[in-house]
Formats: C-alpha cells, sequence, structure tokens
C-alpha cells in the first residue's frame, strides 16, 4: 500500500531534522575553533599568531626578543587561558542544559539555582582556611584542594537543591527557584564571613571571584579543568536517552528503562564537577548556563543528543567570546567576564519570563 502524502511529508521531516542538528553541530565546531584561533592572535600586546607559527614552522633558529615575546605571549598566557575559557564555558553550559533536563524546568541553572555560590564558598573556604583548619589536606591535595572543595560545595548544594525541590517525582518551579535563591544566599553569607577572616594576601586571591575572571590563567588550571570537564564531557551520549525520557516524567522514564536513581547521581555529580571546577578557577560566571540551552532549544530542538554536545560547543565560544570583547573593550586593562555575562543573560532570562516562554521551550 502507497504511503499517504502525509505521512512522507511526516518521514521527510524526520529525516530532514537530523540532518540540521548535524549542520548546526558542524557550524558551531567551526565556530568554536574560529573564536579560539582568533582569541590566541589578540590581546594588548603585540605578538603575532601568524609570526609565531611561521617561527615555529621555521627551520632556522629564532632567537629574537620578538620570537621570545611571541613565544611565550602565545603558548604560556594566551593559548591555556584559551583552553581555560573553552573548558570552563563548556562545563557551565552543560550543566545548564542537564539541570533543566533533570528538572524539567528551563529555569533552573547552576548559578541561577546557587550551585555556583556553594561551590565559591568551598573554594574560596579552601583558600582562607588552607593555612590552618585544612592544613593537612592543603599538604596531601596540594594545587588539586580548590577545585575539590569547589566540587564538594557545588555537589552539596546541588543534592540539597533537589532533596528540597522534588516532591513525588514532580519539581516545583517556585520551590525550585526560592530553595536556590535562600541556599545560594546562605552560601554567598559564609563566603562573605570568610572574606571578612581572610589576609591581604588571600583577600587578592579571592578579589577575581566576585565577577569572574580568566587573568588568572596557567597552565596547571587549563589542564586540570581539561581532565575535569573533558571525562564528564564524554559521559554526555550516556546521559542524553535517559534526559530525554525525563521530559516525560520520572515514571513514564522508569517504564521506558531508564535506571532512574543512576541517572539523577550520575547528573548531580556531573554538574557539581563541572560547575565546581569552573568556578575555582574562573570565579562566579552566571547566565551562561540559561542563555545557551535556551537558544539552542530554539535552533535545533530539545533532543539531547544534540542539545548537550551543542551546549559544550557554544558554551565554550561564548565565553571565550566574552574574554575577547573583555580584553579589547577597555584594553590594556580588562572588563571581568561576570559583567559582560550578566548583561548579556539577565535581559535574556526577563525576555523569557515577560513572553511567556518557559512552558513551551522544553
Amino acid at each position: 500500500m502507497a504511503a499517504s502524502p502525509a505521512r512522507l511529508r511526516r518521514s521527510r521531516k524526520a529525516l530532514a531534522m537530523p540532518l540540521r542538528q548535524r549542520l548546526g553541530l558542524a557550524a558551531l565546531v567551526a565556530l568554536a575553533l574560529a573564536v579560539t584561533v582568533f582569541s590566541i592572535g589578540v590581546g594588548a600586546s603585540s605578538a603575532s599568531l601568524p609570526r609565531f607559527l611561521y617561527d615555529w614552522l621555521s627551520s632556522a633558529p629564532q632567537d629574537g626578543v620578538e620570537a621570545l615575546r611571541d613565544r611565550i605571549m602565545i603558548l604560556d598566557i594566551r593559548l591555556p587561558r584559551a583552553i581555560l575559557g573553552l573548558m570552563a564555558g563548556a562545563g557551565l553550559a552543560v550543566s545548564g542544559a542537564i539541570m533543566q533536563g533533570l528538572f524539567r524546568n528551563p529555569l533552573a541553572d547552576p548559578g541561577v539555582v546557587g550551585v555556583s555560590a556553594g561551590a565559591s564558598l568551598g573554594a574560596v573556604g579552601s583558600i582562607v582556611l588552607g593555612a590552618s583548619a585544612l592544613a593537612p589536606l592543603a599538604s596531601l591535595l596540594g594545587p588539586f584542594l580548590i577545585p575539590i572543595a569547589a566540587f564538594v560545595g557545588g555537589l552539596t548544594v546541588t543534592m540539597l537543591l533537589y532533596a528540597i525541590a522534588s516532591r513525588d517525582g514532580e519539581t516545583q518551579v517556585a520551590t525550585l527557584l526560592i530553595a536556590g535563591i535562600a541556599i545560594g544566599a546562605l552560601a554567598m553569607a559564609g563566603t562573605g564571613l570568610l572574606v571578612y577572616m581572610a589576609e591581604d594576601q588571600q583577600l587578592r586571591d579571592i578579589s577575581f571571584w566576585s565577577l569572574g575572571s580568566l587573568a588568572g590563567a596557567s597552565w596547571d588550571k587549563a589542564l586540570i579543568t581539561l581532565g575535569v570537564v573533558g571525562p564528564s564531557l564524554i559521559m554526555l551520549p550516556f546521559l542524553a536517552r535517559g534526559l530525554n525520557a525525563f521530559t516525560l516524567g520520572e515514571a513514564a522514564a522508569m517504564h521506558m528503562g531508564v535506571p532512574v536513581e543512576t541517572l539523577k547521581k550520575a547528573c548531580i555529580f556531573l554538574v557539581a564537577a563541572m560547575t565546581g571546577v569552573a568556578v575555582a578557577f574562573c570565579g562566579v560566571i552566571g547566565f551562561v548556563g540559561i542563555i545557551v540551552p535556551h537558544i539552542l532549544r530554539l535552533a535545533i530542538g530539545p533532543d539531547h543528543r544534540f542539545l548537550l554536545p551543542a551546549s559544550a560547543l557554544l558554551g565554550g565560544t561564548l565565553l571565550i567570546g566574552a574574554d575577547i570583547a573583555a580584553r579589547i573593550v577597555v584594553a590594556p586593562a580588562e572588563l571581568p567576564i561576570g559583567i559582560l555575562t550578566a548583561l548579556m543573560g539577565a535581559p535574556f532570562f526577563l525576555w523569557i519570563l515577560f513572553r511567556g516562554r518557559a512552558s513551551r521551550i522544553l
């Protein structure tokens, strides 16, 4: 029996959607590469990426002052900064997408609901108490103390938030937001108390947390962030099917064979890990986890098989782009990245609320 025209149209549409999503992913890969290369090539210094690449590929030794300056500026400053921004932005955006799928709420975000504040509390606590109460841990963990403490802080807040906002398999929007604001306020109060207790050197180490910055990037921080966010991103294909099923509710997901409790624990762990390491090395950078998933849902749809990797690509690109703007707008000084992301994110967040689109995006 021949298929009806309506069925043929639906079949063509079903085939066209994956093609559109794959083309979107390819475009995001190209955009991320372009923005990353541009970030490595621009800055207050006159170091030139084309000249560095020419000298690097040239067979003749390059020992001049300009060649040395280019090598130090690009390899030791700009490249780790770009890697740190790419990984931190990817982690924050994917964390937002995971939380929105887990809570079935498009307003969920690590920054809005207090997870970033919890991670910041853990990181600041490790700085202030690292020489006293946490001295044994500081000597044992070394440079890993800050990201581990930030991870513990973010994990604690995430678990508290999920326990408070979830009742009988349902998550109430008002409860989620109010609980997140309350927990975030408590975490920020604890951070303020630690800042009050801090010494001058510790205050200088803490100062960039308030608004977020990539200025403190180094190879150690970039590699640690890559080591945390990279494996977390590899886990995304294993979460996509479960998060897609979660849009129908926990009961429906369970009937579809999704290990609901295992999925919850995996999501909570990954969100805490990625948010924790991003906050530990970049400070509190808000709204990335809200802006990116919303834009992508409108562009390529809500399928988490494509949404999660697309969020990683666009989140990294957005944070690197904000860093480029932060370095250029008031050069040779730098604007905090948190100011730029707030300027983009806050109007977008209000637009979601006023347009009443929140209930239709998922």
